[in-house]
């Protein structure tokens, strides 16, 4: 069966010469590749989305099969559906389905069944293949369409889908095509999306799970990326990367009701980026004298402002820690880049790290959320929150979950240290939390 193009014309030009044009705009043929396990990309219109979708597939070494996993938006046909053979018209050409994978992956899963029905009236998987036929026009697909389901479903579809390709010997990309936060402001979506994405840095799936149920993000992304995370993590992927997040409102300009889009990578193995910068920077300070340049385009989650700590340990023990309570620099790239610099050289408990202790040191990176006052004591949670205790112009600050800190008490009485108050003083208490890369 030659499954007709549904959204050309709409959600992407429906002429070959209009579609490379935007094609050649979007993907920088000329970037770096590299191998990775599966992506997770946004498919609306690609005047909103196309860029997100451009940054992840120019980074990527597409192989000769993609395994495409969309959401259903009809409702039509089976619940978790393989189109298992013909193939996909689009204005580039036709797409064939890799039709002995499809029927591998079906017998392999206690889910996963053969269906048409489901593909025909579906964009999610049409967007991307222009995408992928650009960069790779010999590329071969498995589309499945993913139903509303216990979250516990999709995981099992994902471990199906890895012990098949191990199995079996096949290399494929895995990819999620779905969107983030629907039809909320700007701000409250990006805030959303990225403590999605925290989770998906980790493929921490029961993480994401509950993020997804606490905060009610509605992200139409969660089943595809729900799988593709837990395929990841059998077939030996350790991370996610965001490598580019935007929404709506960056092409419309309405900020009131956007959604949100993310493009992840997840692969093996990686330093992360906020440790890594701040690594970079301690090494070329020391070394250099001078403080680090930073490339033009910086990754998504070192554009946001907020308060950093970096810490320092040299073989286990603490060699230098500074940071900032709120932002005081435009983005958190800049936050770090000037408390690593401090925690290096300035920290009074020790003496400034010689360029013969480089080798021997771990860093890590704590991102502080917006300091929020409480009402009492029993607001607070050492392994949870952090603390900030205020008496007029002085005040300690304490990160949370800090080895021999157990109780409310510890935290107040250190913080009470820090910032000179004395045990009697009357204090304001603020809570806070934070996301650590290490």
């Amino acid at each position: 069966m030659l499954r007709n193009p549904y959204a050309a014309g709409s959600f992407y030009p429906g002429s070959a010469s209009a579609l490379k044009n935007d094609l050649s705009r979007l993907i920088d043929s000329d970037a770096e590749k590299e191998d990775a396990i599966g992506v997770l990309v946004p498919h609306a219109g690609y005047q909103y989305s196309g860029a997100v979708t451009g940054a992840v597939i120019s980074r990527i070494d597409v192989p000769g099969t993609v395994i495409i996993m969309g959401p259903s938006h009809s409702g039509i046909g089976k619940p978790f559906s393989v189109m298992a053979e013909g193939a996909w018209q689009t204005p580039l050409g036709n797409v064939p389905v890799d039709e002995g994978l499809a029927k591998k992956l079906i017998d392999g899963s206690d889910y996963l069944e053969a269906d048409i029905a489901a593909h025909i009236r579906e964009h999610a998987i049409e967007v991307q293949l222009p995408f992928l036929q650009f960069v790779r026009p010999d590329v071969n697909i498995v589309p499945i369409i993913l139903t509303v389901a216990p979250p516990s479903v999709y995981v099992q579809i994902g471990r199906d889908i890895a012990r098949t390709l191990k199995e079996s010997g096949r290399h494929a990309l895995i990819m999620a095509s779905g969107d983030m936060t629907h039809y909320e402001p700007d701000t409250t979506a990006r805030e959303k999306d990225l403590k999605a994405v925290e989770a998906m840095r980790t493929l921490d799936s029961d993480e994401l799970a509950r993020r997804y149920e606490d905060l009610h993000i509605t992200m139409c992304a969660f089943g595809p990326v729900m799988a593709l995370m837990a395929a990841a993590r059998e077939l030996g992927g350790t991370t996610g990367e965001l490598v580019e997040y935007r929404t709506s409102g960056d092409a419309t300009e309405d900020r009131e009701a956007v959604v949100g889009y993310a493009g992840v990578i997840f692969k093996t193995g990686g330093e992360d980026p906020l440790v890594k910068l701040a690594r970079e920077t301690v090494e070329t300070y020391v070394r250099e004298g001078r403080r680090i340049d930073l490339p033009s385009a910086l990754p998504p989650e070192l554009r946001e402002q907020a308060g950093v700590f970096v810490s320092i340990h040299k073989k286990g023990d603490l060699r230098g820690c500074i940071g900032t309570f709120e932002p005081q620099e435009p983005d958190i790239a800049h936050e770090i880049i000037n408390n690593a610099v401090s925690s290096a050289t300035r920290d009074p408990r020790f003496r400034a790290i010689r360029p013969g202790e480089l080798a021997d040191l771990d860093y890590s990176v704590d991102v502080l959320t917006q300091p929020e006052k409480v009402r009492s004591e029993a607001d607070l949670d050492p392994g949870k929150y952090g603390v900030i205790v205020q008496s007029g112009w002085r005040r300690g600050l304490l990160l949370p979950d800090l080895e021999g800190v157990d109780t409310v008490r510890q935290q107040i009485d250190i913080c009470r240290q820090k910032g000179g108050i004395r045990p009697d003083e009357p204090v304001e208490l603020y809570r806070f939390e934070v996301k650590r890369h290490k």
